[in-house]
């Protein structure tokens, strides 16, 4: 079967190209995706080539596809697997499968045949060997492909630990009722870490999300309301630092002037680092969850206050399994809605200069329609756009009715009436 993908061949050398896929062994599953939301790491991988962990070295002879937030529908299934999946079916799928011979190896990073941004892939059978072929029951395929980038904020909320006086046993998880800050964290990540603190099961007591941008932190503010987290127990405050003298005295006398308890730094930036480390009560956690380009980012962090009043810090990449399937459920229920993290759409020619161009284009996460041929474009265009494209009115009009954000029947109407690649 030919398909059209996007695949890495090396430094800053991703190509739009077909090329025909292999017949499925007995051990694979032919898959069609759909969606593929694109994500800092893929730039990253992009950027550095065969520098990357997870890239091949002979990637140049053997390129990869890109893209590991997808969703689709599986299209044939090889004998060993019959029992377990069907024709039809939608899934999801955890990129990070942690194959013991290579714990680096990940769809969308060091596979020929399988990747988020290609019409048709060849699922190997380790993805199914690790458990991380997850079926997807949702009706909106862009929910699939963003339930990867929020089992990753899952995975770090679970990631983070406390101890007990007296025991060197470590509590897993946040502070329940806890004092927590989100540092930076208005982005498409922080977003949907605003989402999973307000609707989770183990919530903080009060939360603070900072950010400079005052544009980005009213988009948060009227999608996230404090009257919203305040029904589910939470007493939310939004932060303006650009303008503070004393960002940490300033963070600290909005929770009566204690440290807190779970702080999450969203930006690889020094001055947030070491804000971050400022604010730690006793026994606070520091969770760096922005993944540096730089080998030697480094910053400060107090000592003192290690020895004397425990506070330590953790770093997450990336989810697990559970971690996805969480996501997944809490999705279907209704309890989280990824829906806020997404600000542009674009098809399979979009992808290539998006994944480069990266951290020059604002906003938050870029979901892209594999089978479809449209630039990237920005959800707040829509309206504009629609002067020349009745296409773009019909879309403003159904993002519109849902506070602006990205939804199902804006993806329906997007898969029926836009050009095909």
């Amino acid at each position: 079967m030919k398909t059209k993908a996007v695949r890495l061949y090396g430094k800053e050398d991703l190509r739009l190209e077909e090329f025909e896929l292999p017949p499925i062994r007995e051990d694979e599953i032919l898959a069609k995706i759909v969606s593929d939301s694109v994500c800092m790491s893929s730039h990253k991988a992009a950027l550095q080539g065969t520098d990357h962990k997870r890239v091949p070295k002979d990637v140049a002879l053997h390129p990869v596809i890109v893209g590991h937030e997808f969703c689709g529908e599986i299209v044939e299934v090889g004998k060993k697997w019959a029992g377990q999946f069907q024709p039809g079916r939608r899934f999801s799928i955890q990129p990070a499968i942690n194959e013991p011979s290579n714990v680096y190896a990940a769809p969308g990073y060091s596979f020929q045949y399988i990747g988020g941004d290609s019409q048709y892939v060849v699922i190997p059978n380790v993805v199914m060997e690790r458990g991380c072929l997850l079926d997807y029951k949702s009706e909106a395929f862009f929910h699939g492909s963003l339930s990867e980038p929020m089992s990753c904020i899952v995975g770090a909320f679970h990631a983070s630990y406390h101890t007990k006086a007296g025991s060197y046993e470590h509590v897993m998880g946040i502070v329940e009722g806890g004092n927590m800050a989100l540092l930076a964290g208005v982005g498409p990540m922080g977003i949907g870490a605003i989402d999973y603190a307000i609707h989770c099961d183990r919530r903080p007591g009060k939360l603070v999300v900072t950010d400079i941008d005052p544009a980005r932190l009213a988009r948060a503010a009227s999608i996230y309301t404090v009257a919203e987290a305040a029904r589910n127990g939470v007493e939310l405050f939004y932060v303006n630092t650009s303008g503070l003298e004393d960002v940490p005295a300033h963070l600290k006398s909005l929770i009566g002037g204690k440290g807190y308890d779970d702080v999450f730094v969203f930006a690889p930036v020094k001055p947030v680092v070491e804000q971050g480390d400022r604010i730690l009560g006793y026994d606070g956690c520091l969770n760096f969850f922005a993944g540096p380009t730089n080998a030697a980012f480094s910053a400060e962090f107090n000592f003192y206050d290690v020895h004397y009043n425990a506070t330590h810090v953790v770093g997450t990449s990336g989810g697990n399994t559970s971690d996805m399937v969480e996501s997944l459920a809490m999705m279907a229920d209704g309890r989280i809605d990824p829906s806020s993290m997404v600000t542009h759409v674009g098809g399979l020619d979009a992808v290539a200069r998006t994944i480069l161009d990266l951290p020059k284009i604002p906003g938050g996460k870029k979901l892209m329609y594999v089978d479809l041929s449209m630039p990237l474009t920005a959800i707040a265009d829509f309206r504009r756009l629609g002067a020349d494209d009745p296409m773009y009115t019909k879309l403003a009009d159904l993002v519109e009715a849902n506070n602006g954000l990205w939804s199902f029947e804006a993806e329906k109407y997007l898969l029926a009436h836009a050009n095909r690649i």
